[in-house]
């Protein structure tokens, strides 16, 4: 029970990571609020943490839209009085090499995937810094940190949020906020296999690609992310600020002879 009694706001958990991070913090003792724009798949998740007993909610908000995310803020404030942790982790990916991009593409991109983590921890940091307590938890990726083909407007955005991150830490630091990043490789999720099925005419040839370029061989599952999420959530994490965390099966390390 390393989040006993913990109120934890995940955006984007009706599905993937944060779905498998919400349940992994309903089962360690956080009472999660579960963000999401599919009320469908929001509520599901819900049903599956009171399920097996845990503690939930679900606010449908629009993390781009700042009166949403305000009142969503608002809500659980309301209900709860505290928001101890926030995942930012909402966000949706894009192909294309820099010329290939439209323009509404690329704000899309950056709405969701930076503006998708100012807007939440804006409204949430007033109240951690009242309390003098919080961890903010930022969703960025191992492409923050190497080249990779066709995903430039994604690298752009995570390459920021792992500025934001280090940026937000010193800022937050007397306040007590710890504020560290997540940088995944790939990993399994119902998107990227969608992705794959949309995008390649042989999917499965397309994993075994991804596979080499990883040095354990094999593709990450949202279940690694949501503990190593976890880790950072907990109190095991006290001496964590600014960091980033890679789970990337290797992918930063280098590639094997």
């Amino acid at each position: 029970m390393r989040l006993k009694d913990k109120v934890a706001l995940i955006t984007g958990s009706g599905s993937g990571i944060g779905k498998s991070t919400a349940l992994l913090f309903a089962n360690e003792g956080a009472c999660v609020i579960v963000n999401d724009l599919s009320e469908e798949k929001g509520v599901e998740t819900v049903k599956e943490i009171e399920d097996m007993g845990g503690n939930a909610i679900f606010i449908q908000a629009d993390v781009t839209n700042p009166a949403s995310v305000q009142s969503m803020v608002n809500m659980i404030i309301d209900q709860f009085g505290r928001i101890d942790i926030l995942f930012n982790n909402a966000g949706i990916s894009g192909v294309g090499r820099l010329h290939e991009i439209e323009a509404d593409a690329w704000d899309r991109i950056m709405a969701v995937n930076v503006k998708g983590v100012f807007l939440p921890s804006k409204y949430a940091l007033p109240y951690m810094m009242e309390r003098k307590s919080g961890s903010i938890i930022n969703m960025s990726s191992c492409i923050a940190e190497i080249g990779l083909a066709l995903r430039a407007s994604y690298a752009a955005t995570k390459g920021a949020v792992l500025a934001l991150t280090k940026s937000m830490q010193v800022d937050y630091a007397p306040y007590n906020i710890r504020v560290n990043a997540l940088l995944p490789g790939t990993i399994i999720t119902p998107f990227v296999e969608d992705y794959l099925k949309n995008s390649y005419d042989d999917p499965e040839e397309a994993v075994e690609g991804l596979k080499k370029r990883q040095l354990s061989g094999d593709l990450g599952r949202p279940e690694d992310v949501a503990r190593a999420a976890l880790f950072l959530a907990s109190d095991e994490a006290k001496f964590m600020m600014g960091s980033p965390l890679y789970i990337d099966g290797g992918v930063v390390s280098g590639k094997n002879a």
